[in-house]
């Protein structure tokens, strides 16, 4: 069967449901989907713009479930409406201007926005539902650190995922360590931060972080398999997520004390790392100029 064919017969024809500057948005009706596509302008990085489309279209799913008893949502996915990039992070420029202003207030600021929307995506928003991360495209820095949050990770053989942040002299200080560690082990999630490696699918999904490798092209297939599967063993699969909440647990106050020290270590950044973190923009620049 055709992916397309495959799609069609476990879907409802996807719904618009919103557009807002940075985020594009559907619901699937037959299978409670709410679809979350980022882009961000003028890289597809965590602006402050985007960060706001997600938190109200957040607010709306959940404004949602209790008019609706619950009902209507069982799935978030969130994906990229950028080809070949899921996410590349925080928005470095950005940074820089606070770094170079000496505005503590506003990187914690950022950070406590980060954090806000990654600690409410792992537990599901209080609701009885699952996330999903769909990575078709690059994820780095703080788009892996969104992607790790998700209930499950759906990664599209190929992609490239990893925390460069150790470039500039900085780490990822929005939940990486302790989503990370509670997937591989303290010392596995120190030695990735540290080294600043890249990583592929394939090696994420052999490490255990990636939890659904796909083929290339065929993410959001992989997707419906896993809720037609679900859908099949609903009361076992849902136990299980009730599970893991107890038994991963992570606390507000464990990321945004991470998100204070991330803050003032950026104001201890030289102007050495704010070159470097200046390239990096010029590369994500060029990135997307050749995959235009």
């Amino acid at each position: 069967m055709s992916n397309v064919a495959y799609i069609s017969e476990v879907t409802t024809e996807k719904q618009s449901y919103g557009h807002q500057s940075q985020l594009k948005t559907y619901y699937d009706s037959k299978n409670k989907i709410g679809w979350f596509l980022m882009k961000g302008a003028p890289r597809p990085s965590f602006t402050l713009r985007l960060l706001d489309d997600i938190s109200d279209y957040l607010e709306n799913v959940k404004q949602e479930m209790v008019e609706t008893n619950g009902e209507k949502y069982d799935y978030l996915v969130v994906g990229s409406d950028v080809e070949g990039v899921f996410n590349l992070g925080g928005d470095l420029e950005l940074f820089r201007q606070y770094i170079e202003s000496g505005n503590r207030q506003g990187l914690l600021d950022y950070a406590i926005k980060c954090v806000d929307i990654l600690y409410q995506n792992m537990f599901h928003y209080d609701l009885d539902l699952t996330t999903i991360s769909l990575i078709q495209g690059d994820a780095l820095g703080g788009g892996f650190e969104a992607a790790l949050s998700s209930n499950l990770i759906v990664a599209e053989r190929g992609v490239k995922m990893g925390l460069p942040e150790v470039l500039f002299n900085l780490f990822p200080g929005m939940g990486a360590y302790s989503l990370l560690s509670r997937k591989i082990g303290f010392a596995a999630a120190e030695k990735m931060i540290l080294s600043g490696s890249i990583y592929s699918a394939e090696q994420l999904y052999e490490m255990g972080v990636v939890d659904i490798l796909a083929e290339k092209g065929e993410g959001e297939v992989a997707v419906y398999r896993y809720i037609k599967n679900a859908s099949r063993a609903s009361n076992t699969f849902k136990s299980m997520q009730k599970l893991k909440d107890i038994c991963n647990q992570v606390s507000y106050k464990e990321l945004a004390d991470i998100a204070t020290v991330w803050a003032d270590s950026a104001l201890k950044l030289t102007s050495k790392d704010l070159r470097m973190m200046e390239r990096l923009v010029r590369r994500q620049n060029n990135k997307l100029e050749d995959s235009a």
